[in-house]
């Protein structure tokens, strides 16, 4: 980012804290050796990981266990708070959190997982868990829609 830009860093503590706030991120993944972003409902650990939870045979499942990975999420719709995105103030925050992906094979914690994680949309027969391990926790907000060089512009 650039010095005075109009976005200011997110410290990692408010980068963990502000996702819970949306039900869907966006998962970025390398699909045929192209970059490929799917919508995603997930929730976050308490150490940062994301879980995502998907049909065992799916084709997510598939291309991301094993592989790095980005979670993206943001606020950009509406605002129930000053730190959210707001299209009439051009404010708002977005937060990656990029790692290595896994399918969680431990029978407990898939077990723990199903009572605590994220709850999957479409039922499937054979549902797994995957972890992304927060190793590289990104954010950044808009407080005002304001840089160095003045207020940005009205819509």
């Amino acid at each position: 980012m650039y010095r005075n830009d109009g976005f200011r860093d997110l410290q990692r503590q408010a980068c963990l804290r502000l996702p819970a706030k949306v039900p869907v991120g966006r998962i970025v993944y390398t699909r045929h050796a192209l970059p490929a972003a799917l919508p995603v409902n997930f929730c976050l650990e308490a150490d940062g990981a994301v879980l995502l939870r998907t049909a065992a045979a799916s084709e997510l499942a598939c291309a991301i266990d094993g592989a790095v990975v980005a979670d993206e999420a943001d606020e950009a719709d509406e605002a129930d708070e000053a730190d959210e995105a707001d299209a009439a103030t051009h404010s708002g925050w977005s937060v990656v959190v990029t790692g290595s992906a896994t399918v969680v094979t431990d029978p407990a914690e898939h077990e723990r997982l199903a009572g605590t994680g994220p709850r999957f949309w479409l039922p499937s027969p054979r549902e797994v868990f995957i972890r992304i391990e927060a190793e590289l926790v990104t954010g950044r907000d808009l407080a005002d829609g304001s840089s160095m060089y003045g207020p940005g512009p009205s819509f």
